[in-house]
């Protein structure tokens, strides 16, 4: 039976909503909202029926990602890097170790963190005779704090070759460590994890074709960046909202606007105009992008280079459209709603501040200038952890 998980997403975004404004200035980690998620069946929906879950497109898992981010992006950014990171087990592992992972996973409502910066080369790991042994500290670890598993990596003290594996988030020689205090994203744990003398196993090590190890598992980075599309466009039509509900209930028009309501500004309608036709643009891009991947994603290691180049297109338009097109909106729906809204109790700064520090991830720059080596010179992009 097929499940519509986008009513349950839904119904957590309302919920999420009530509390969202005081947890961003509260900061630490949404262990009741991740408990919700857990009980919700949403951390199964990407996984494959066979295993036990819900066999959910990626169109369907990035919406909900999207819904939960207008709502609160900090839970749906940890909550999209989960399907990310149990996605990295199908693309870097083998078919044996993604059945039993996803079926554990299923089985026990286990919430995947992340460990894995490959930007972040602090962690070394040297072999033991049967495993390795894993030293070192890892940054940016989204969703770290609470979670059952992480997807982790290393240096090979041997080769020098990234490794990556999947540890249970509770085994010795890991300490997670709650050190996160951006201005932004405040609930996403995004701090520390420190690695000492932690024991590796063989087979908790992903190498079946391992990192970026075929064409199909270079998809991993469009995924990764299919994730931040959503987060970023769900942050904001959540402001775009936010600014509607503010403009039609609180707002006044300017004396001189010749208008009784803020709704009749002819300057307000323009703003909205502008705004509206941005993130619909952003949209048309970022759904898009999730019925190419999951073409791509359905072709599985019959993946061509060039389609996955275009897959990498695809969601790098996406990606600089949310960008652009999403700041726009959390700077200037103060614009549609006047000055009495910068007041602190409010908190409709946490859109912008929340947007400005995930759009950092990495330069988007960089995507603009694959897109321009795409149309002037039909050039594909490299696969890297970040294209």
């Amino acid at each position: 039976m097929t499940i519509n998980f986008h009513p349950i997403a839904e119904r957590l975004a309302q919920e999420f909503a009530e509390t969202a404004a005081e947890r961003d200035k509260a900061g630490g980690t949404p262990k009741r909202e991740r408990d919700r998620l857990r009980e919700s069946g949403l951390l199964a929906m990407s996984i494959p029926t066979e295993y036990g879950g819900g066999g959910a497109s990626w169109a369907e898992t990035m919406l909900a990602v999207r819904t939960i981010a207008r709502a609160d992006s900090s839970v749906a950014h940890v909550f999209g890097f989960h399907h990310l990171l149990v996605a990295t087990v199908r693309l870097f592992g083998s078919d044996e170790q993604m059945e039993t992972l996803g079926r554990a996973t299923c089985e026990h409502r286990w919430f995947w963190g992340n460990a894995l910066n490959p930007l972040d080369k602090r962690t070394v790991a040297a072999p033991d005779g049967v495993g390795w042994i894993w030293n070192g500290v890892k940054s940016f670890c989204s969703g770290a704090a609470d979670s059952d598993i992480l997807i982790a990596s290393a240096l090979s003290s041997v080769d020098g070759k990234l490794m990556v594996a999947v540890v249970p988030s509770d085994r010795a020689g890991i300490t997670i460590h709650h050190d996160w205090d951006n201005m932004g994203q405040r609930q996403t744990d995004s701090g520390s994890v420190a690695f000492q003398n932690l024991k590796v196993n063989a087979d908790d090590m992903l190498t079946t074709p391992g990192p970026l190890g075929s064409i199909f598992a270079s998809l991993r980075p469009c995924l990764a960046q299919l994730i931040l599309v959503n987060v970023f466009l769900g942050i904001a039509e959540g402001a775009f909202e936010e600014a509607k509900r503010y403009t039609l209930s609180r707002s006044r028009p300017w004396g001189t606007s010749g208008v009784a309501a803020a709704s009749d500004d002819p300057y307000i309608l323009r703003h909205y105009g502008e705004l509206w036709l941005a993130l619909e643009g952003a949209r048309l891009l970022a759904d898009r992008a999730a019925d190419v991947f999951q073409k791509s994603w359905d072709l599985g290691d019959d993946l061509t280079a060039r389609q996955r180049g275009e897959t990498s297109v695809a969601v790098a338009a996406a990606k600089v459209s949310a960008t652009k097109n999403g700041l726009d909106v959390v700077q200037r729906m103060f614009e549609v709603m006047g000055a009495s809204a910068t007041a602190a109790h409010f908190d409709f700064d946490r859109y912008w501040r929340n947007l400005r520090t995930h759009t950092l991830h990495d330069p988007v720059d960089y995507k603009l200038k694959e897109l321009g080596e795409w149309a002037l010179c039909d050039t594909i992009p490299t696969p890297t952890f970040y294209s």
